[in-house]
């Protein structure tokens, strides 16, 4: 699996795992369980977590971006001015390009405002930004964020935070299926089989922070995610056995000498 690249825009990873920096107990923890998932990036929210002001205690005092890909992310934004204001600031500080756009459209479902989100990134596109967009899992809209120029499309399997797992894995699959750019599956994932199931369906990577962050063991839960990743891409490209309405014999009866 050494050659199994997870290509986004012009970036290349080897891990398909990408993790997120909330909601930990402390930065100490956020180093920790990152260490044990391998990943090799983790999107941190601008607004919430401090990456620009060096004279404060930074979480770039404890992930070192020139070990990992730092995502900048636009969580907590309403509407396509304020994502755009502050992917712009993230560029400013830290000279980051590619980036984690999320316009929400509440604070109860935290679900995609898709008509904002569509248009910050018509903008942030023209602007040279490299757009992972999180989004619902519309296939018509996944579609439209790809004509935009998004470098990956990130459709939700639950609400965030939620812990539900993939509600609707036909949806993920079709918009896999018609898409020419990753597709990351973002929010939901609430354990281990969660993750693996992502990965079977096709998904190119899937993002993973509340799972990790809210378990009881952060390191071993991350280390889990790790192997479900893993385990799941591996069968996807194995190509599963086909589903039978009736039982098969796993060992040939032809030939054989009965009694």
């Amino acid at each position: 699996m050494t050659d199994d690249i997870f290509k986004v825009g012009t970036y290349e990873f080897k891990s398909r795992l990408i993790v997120g920096s909330g909601k930990y107990k402390s930065f100490q923890a956020t180093k920790d369980a990152t260490e044990a998932s391998e990943a090799e990036m983790i999107t941190v929210a601008v607004r919430r977590v401090n990456i620009t002001d060096m004279g404060k205690e930074s979480l770039l005092d404890y992930i070192d971006p020139k070990q990992y890909t730092i995502l900048p992310n636009t969580a907590g934004c309403f509407n396509a001015e304020d994502a755009v204001r502050t992917l712009r600031l993230a560029r400013e500080a830290g000279g980051w390009d590619l980036v984690k756009l999320e316009v929400l459209g509440d604070t109860e479902t935290l679900y995609p405002n898709v008509v904002e989100t569509i248009k910050a990134a018509e903008i942030l596109v023209k602007e040279g930004f490299q757009i992972m967009v999180y989004t619902n899992d519309d296939p018509i809209v996944a579609r439209r964020l790809e004509e935009i120029g998004c470098v990956a499309v990130m459709p939700l399997g639950n609400p965030i935070g939620s812990g539900r797992g993939l509600a609707n894995p036909f949806n993920i699959r079709v918009i896999k299926q018609r898409a020419n750019v990753p597709i990351v599956v973002d929010a939901g994932i609430g354990t281990a089989s969660d993750a693996a199931k992502s990965m079977e369906l096709g998904a190119d990577a899937a993002l993973i922070n509340t799972a990790i962050a809210e378990a009881k063991n952060e390191c071993l839960m991350a280390k889990a995610m790790r192997d479900a990743i893993r385990a799941g891409r591996q069968a996807y490209l194995a190509g599963r056995m086909p589903k039978r309405a009736f039982a098969s014999a796993s060992s040939p009866t032809e030939g054989y000498i009965w009694d």
